[in-house]
């Protein structure tokens, strides 16, 4: 509301048939862009000292907050956990298991089948979690050790909801055949933006291109790129 009236105030001072109003509008407006010119030498100390700073509350929020609180919530975590930028979002009856030397970002969501008996993530030791990826357990799914995961990856082990439009309006869950376990083994590496789908296996040392859809498994040390809904896979190794 009061950000409208602004608004239409400036609309109205920019626009009025007044030469001074109009030029009350370049005054204010000049106002606002005022700027103390500083040396380069003393804005390169402001930085610094701006980051060390920040660099000491972030540090003194993870130790002592988020990543305690994070272990709070888990069944199990390795030795030097990295937690960074918060806490990830925890949904559902999950059971979270986390190895040694984990790096997750806080901008993630790891949600539980609420229908599944014990839904579980299991995430071995040297493991990135990048920034807002979501991993939805249906039953399981297994990170193992050394697995990257990119920025904004979706691993769905259930839909959440049902195929059936009514179904859906009457706040159903999804049927069992729409949930699977997912297997990340050794060294995989997932793009940015990568979806992995219900019941895919994703074989050791795989690395999968940003932005594909991986709807089944694959087999290990494979690039694998998805372009205009064809999969092109090869050996890393190049032999096929």
């Amino acid at each position: 509301m009061i950000a409208t009236q602004i608004h239409q105030f400036k609309h109205w001072l920019q626009y009025h048939p007044s030469p001074s109003f109009r030029k009350m509008f370049l005054i204010l407006k000049r106002i606002r862009q005022f700027e103390i010119v500083t040396p380069k030498f003393l804005n390169k100390c402001m930085y610094a000292i701006y980051r060390a700073l920040s660099s000491v509350v972030d540090s003194f929020i993870r130790i002592f907050l988020t990543t305690p609180t994070f272990k709070g919530r888990a069944a199990y975590v390795g030795k030097r956990l990295y937690l960074y930028g918060g806490i990830p979002h925890i949904s559902g009856p999950l059971t979270i298991n986390i190895g040694d030397d984990c790096r997750i970002s806080g901008s993630t969501t790891f949600s539980g089948r609420v229908q599944a008996t014990n839904p579980t993530l299991l995430v071995g030791s040297n493991v990135d979690i990048g920034w807002q990826t979501t991993i939805a357990v249906g039953n399981q799914v297994i990170i193992e050790d050394n697995v990257r995961i990119a920025g904004r990856a979706f691993i769905f082990g259930y839909s959440g909801h049902p195929l059936d439009a009514k179904r859906r309006a009457k706040g159903e869950g999804d049927d069992e055949n729409q949930v699977g376990d997912i297997i990340l083994r050794k060294d995989v590496w997932l793009g940015t933006n990568v979806t992995v789908k219900s019941g895919v296996t994703i074989g050791e040392g795989t690395v999968v291109a940003a932005g594909s859809v991986v709807t089944k498994s694959f087999p290990l040390s494979l690039w694998l790129l998805a372009t205009q809904r064809k999969w092109s896979a090869k050996s890393i190794n190049n032999k096929t």
